[in-house]
């Protein structure tokens, strides 16, 4: 798949935004907008204090990807190490947990959480989330996952080994927990009540809310004190995480009824393995890229051969990718990133 140059063009199979400087983190919208577009989030990474998120609008039918309006791109301090939208669609009905569905919510993670409101023709800073009690300065935050059960809550980690539960319909913490020796560098929500992250330290661990003190260990590096830099829970069958290793051109599939012993391990990139994703709406297929500059999409045997397993397709990009997003909104696509860019693929 060549990559495009000009601003937001397309091709057959990809479609491509271009930005006047490198760009990492990457959203997308969980439902269209009223004239039936998705807003995609992108947001800068430069490293000095002053960085920018964009809003992008891409409509599936004509295969368009724009800036949405220019009072739509804003000033974020330091990188965005994620974004997210919120998870309720808006044909979401509401619910106690979820009393006011806001799809024009946007959360973004760096020094502090960030909620954004996003209006037609502007941004509002709703909160700035903040638990740091001692002083003005914080330990970064290098993660965060919105619980899509319950969307009041949102679950970040940091690099000063914790992480924090917020209620962020109250803008509170609801809890804080120490979850490993190390940094810890992603986190993801299983159920309403748990969830599971990874470390610096080389474990993937498992926390429920309803028994804070204890935490079920599903994985550990082979090589003690390799960190792990991702996670992501498998929405379709629970049962099922891919996590990846610092510096490693693998992806590891976990299954948490047999932990400590992978049930797959994933190596064909030629490089290290830079994001995964699950695909939205299939239980056995999976997205990873990395600075090979390919994304490879997996399909998982029923049972691994051993020769191990081959991807299903390979599609390359210009440079290394650091992002990559697959979303249930249009699963038909998976966006990444690399350099100044962030590209659509067609699946």
């Amino acid at each position: 798949m060549e990559n495009s140059t000009q601003e937001s063009q397309h091709q057959q199979n990809s479609i491509t935004h271009e930005a006047p400087y490198p760009l990492y983190s990457l959203a997308i919208s969980p439902s269209p907008t009223r004239s039936h577009h998705y807003r995609i989030a992108v947001g800068s990474f430069i490293e000095t204090y002053n960085n920018r998120v964009d809003i992008l609008s891409f409509d599936p039918e004509t295969l368009s990807l724009k800036p949405l309006h220019p009072s739509l791109s804003f000033d974020h301090p330091y990188p965005p190490t994620k974004l997210m939208f919120h998870p309720t669609s808006t044909t979401s009905s509401s619910s106690p947990s979820n009393p006011n569905p806001n799809p024009n919510l946007l959360a973004s993670s760096g020094d502090f959480i960030r909620l954004w409101d996003l209006r037609d023709h502007s941004i509002e800073p709703l909160c700035v989330l903040n638990n740091s009690k001692t002083s003005e300065f914080c330990a970064p935050l290098t993660s965060f996952d919105w619980n899509e059960v319950e969307p009041k809550r949102i679950g970040t980690c940091s690099i000063d080994t914790t992480c924090t539960v917020w209620d962020i319909e109250r803008c509170v913490v609801e809890t804080q927990l120490i979850a490993h020796d190390k940094e810890v560098y992603d986190i993801a929500w299983g159920e309403a009540r748990v969830f599971a992250s990874v470390s610096a330290d080389g474990s993937v661990r498992i926390f429920d809310l309803r028994d804070k003190e204890h935490s079920t260990i599903i994985y550990e590096s082979p090589q003690p004190d390799t960190p792990l830099l991702r996670l992501a829970w498998n929405k379709q069958d629970l049962r099922y995480m891919a996590t990846i290793l610092m510096d490693s051109n693998k992806v590891v599939i976990l299954d948490i009824r047999s932990p400590t012993m992978p049930v797959a391990e994933l190596e064909r990139h030629k490089g290290s393995v830079n994001a995964i994703s699950w695909a939205p709406q299939s239980p056995r297929h999976i997205c990873s890229a990395g600075d090979d500059t390919q994304a490879l999409i997996w399909e998982l045997p029923t049972v691994a051969g051993p020769n191990g397993i081959d991807p299903m397709s390979v599609y390359s990009a210009g440079s290394e990718i650091n992002q990559l997003q697959w979303s249930a909104a249009v699963p038909d696509w998976i966006a990444i990133a690399f350099s100044n860019k962030m590209q659509l693929l067609k699946v």
